[in-house]
């Protein structure tokens, strides 16, 4: 499987699986302070990895940092207040439903605005797999628009706007850069939610939280940053929108909810996405233009830059000459060419 398939599903299956745990926290914790605690678990947890991994990687570069800053804005500041926002007037089923639109609203500004190439066979799986979340958090009641409703809905665009601006910082240090996402949203929220009025929850309560936000928000956004790199931005939105899934199959072990008709259904519309992007093959003669940057990488077709051929992965500055050839490909970092 390729690796960027496996990265966006990993943490598809990370942050899906840790709601139900969350979950379990908000009885005796306030739901706004336990935002910004399982933020600040993901940061400190990669802040300690960053500093005694030794892997080679390539760090921010000083023209990455106003992308960086506008996703931590955009997805960490903005769209957790949105949230929030919604979240006191809006019913939980209502918010479900509408944070499924973060996928889509990820896919569409992939496509739109930063021209990423959109197969039909991608555009199905990706209807698909929304629709499946759709689906399985459909609330029985009916859905009234109102302010909470499009605050939530702000909330989605906020990290659809996120998506996409850490997909051009991609190449970087993955781990560095969930670390730095980590801290800011975890030290803005916690701010908020103490201004808020949210009283300090037990020691066992923010220990439980920072464990769950390490592997559910920090590993996991480590997985979705290498995805983006590998895949681009819409193909790693629509394998991440398998968390509700993943979210729900949890639940129905860990907190005994039964298995329902919309729950089967679900699972068939995404076994469908994800299939239908599992099984896509994307080829044509394409041209490689002249391009100068840096991350890790290892020799290969794209990579002929040595007169000795190191092993392995290494970093450095390195020259790609322009090139025309034939393979099959993803949006990645050496294929971000126009289509007709």
């Amino acid at each position: 499987m390729n690796k960027g398939i496996l990265a966006a599903l990993v943490a598809a299956i990370l942050f899906g699986g840790s709601t139900p745990f969350a979950k379990l926290l908000l009885g005796g914790i306030d739901p706004w302070l336990l935002a910004g605690i399982l933020y600040l678990g993901s940061g400190i947890g990669l802040t300690a990895v960053h500093f005694v991994t030794k892997g080679e990687q390539s760090r921010l570069g000083i023209g990455e940092w106003p992308w960086l800053v506008g996703a931590i804005l955009s997805g960490g500041v903005a769209g957790p207040v949105l949230l929030m926002y919604g979240l006191s007037g809006a019913s939980a089923a209502t918010s479900s439903l509408l944070l499924n639109a973060e996928g889509v609203l990820t896919a569409v500004l992939a496509w739109v605005v930063f021209k990423e190439n959109a197969d039909r066979r991608i555009v199905l799986g990706m209807l698909a797999i929304m629709v499946g979340a759709a689906v399985l958090s459909w609330p029985t009641g009916s859905v009234e628009p109102s302010w909470p409703s499009l605050a939530v809905l702000a909330a989605c665009l906020c990290w659809a706007i996120d998506n996409n601006l850490t997909r051009k910082v991609s190449l970087s240090d993955p781990v560095q850069i969930a670390a730095i996402k980590g801290l800011s949203a975890g030290v803005t929220n916690v701010v908020l939610a103490v201004a808020m009025g949210a009283h300090s929850p037990p020691v066992a309560t923010v220990a439980a939280a920072g464990a769950i936000g390490f592997l559910g928000y920090g590993i996991s956004l480590v997985a979705f940053v290498v995805g983006l790199r590998e895949l681009g931005t819409a193909r790693t939105g629509a394998y991440f929108s398998t968390a509700p899934f993943v979210g729900a199959i949890v639940s129905v072990l860990l907190l005994g909810e039964t298995i329902s008709l919309r729950l089967v259904a679900a699972a068939a519309l995404m076994g469908v996405g994800v299939w239908l992007h599992l099984t896509e093959r994307h080829e044509h003669d394409h041209q490689h233009n002249a391009m100068e940057h840096e991350h890790a990488h290892e020799h290969d077709e794209h990579h002929h830059h040595h007169g000795d051929e190191p092993l392995g992965a290494h970093v450095h500055p390195h020259r790609h000459e322009p090139m025309i050839h034939q393979h099959p490909h993803f949006p990645d970092a050496h294929h971000r060419h126009g289509h007709s």
